[in-house]
């Protein structure tokens, strides 16, 4: 470990986090007075709350716990970005040697944060916070998780299992994560294409207390979807061999054709002209709705709109 200690900064988004805040903030106060004290961050150390364009008064709370303490500190979006616009706002705009990313309702365990800091005076530019189980989630979001690394491994993206964005990263990780210029974000899948030395932290996933989850299911189809679609071409290949088969399949149904035609023991009707195509216009549509999809990707990447816009920032300590 350095003589000097490190300046930490903990980076909290905020969506309509009102409250949730106040309890929050105490306890990652307690835990970074305490981290002070055993000289395992410099005294300078602070909170960083990004609010992500709240509709109520996250952003008010987040000014009145400045006026509390020098600790506690501000960054507010124009508008709503998303959870992985404001987390980036918060890494890429607020100034420290290592931070930690963590979530407004503290289900991950805040308490893990010192063995992370340990790990990175021991070598490790980034350190993961991976769950030992996923019991506190429903059968339904244990299942798709759980085929949701399954279906990435197999296409070839590496992401950690059970782990979202509760992480440490050294200023120099940080740094190279702002050369990644991708407008569709996933950053759980572009923080293990840095090569950093990196380790892993395990803990047991709290229930929320305060408020309603910010990842619905409307919102985790999408990123899931950004998970495979910024990592791998191969649904684009799956199109193209499902396109061979059914080209195959085609071809095998006109040769038969053919000879109950030659045979003269065909019957007349319409029901297999119909299932046939019926079934191929679908594939068709399926296909390219697939297609689409990375189309309309492609169009968002070139315009290279920003992924956030800081309407305050109260990153710097008053004097």
């Amino acid at each position: 470990m350095d003589s000097k200690p490190n300046q930490l900064c903990i980076v909290v988004p905020c969506y309509n986090e009102e409250g949730a805040l106040p309890s929050s903030a105490k306890v990652l106060g307690d835990l970074l007075h305490s981290m002070i004290s055993d000289n395992l961050v410099s005294a300078d150390s602070y909170i960083c709350f990004v609010n992500d364009g709240s509709t109520d008064r996250t952003w008010e709370c987040i000014r009145w716990l400045m006026g509390q303490s020098r600790m506690f500190r501000g960054i507010s979006l124009s508008r709503n970005f998303g959870h992985q616009g404001a987390l980036l706002a918060g890494l890429f705009t607020a100034r420290a040697d290592v931070y930690v990313s963590i979530d407004a309702d503290l289900q991950d365990d805040e308490r893990k944060i010192p063995e992370m800091v340990a790990m990175y005076h021991g070598g490790k530019d980034i350190v993961y916070g991976c769950r030992d189980s996923r019991e506190t989630d429903t059968w339904f979001k244990r299942t798709t998780a759980g085929l949701f690394y399954k279906l990435r491994e197999k296409m070839g993206c590496y992401t950690i299992p059970n782990h979202a964005d509760f992480r440490l990263m050294s200023a120099r990780a940080v740094a190279a994560l702002k050369q990644f210029g991708e407008v569709n974000l996933f950053i759980r899948g572009i923080i293990p294409m840095l090569g950093f030395p990196s380790g892993k932290v395990f803990y047991a996933r709290k229930a929320r207390k305060q408020g309603e989850s910010k990842y619905p299911l409307s919102k985790m189809l999408p990123l899931a979807w950004n998970g495979v679609a910024n990592f791998s071409d191969t649904p684009l290949m799956f199109c193209l061999f499902a396109g061979l088969v059914g080209c195959a399949l085609s071809v095998g149904l006109m040769i038969w054709a053919f000879c109950q035609w030659y045979s003269q023991s065909t019957i007349p009707g319409w029901t297999s002209i119909v299932l046939v195509v019926c079934f191929f216009g679908s594939l068709q549509f399926l296909f390219m709705g697939i297609i689409g999809l990375y189309i309309g990707k492609i169009m968002r990447e070139t315009k290279h709109r920003p992924v956030y816009i800081v309407q305050d920032d109260l990153t710097r300590p008053a004097p």
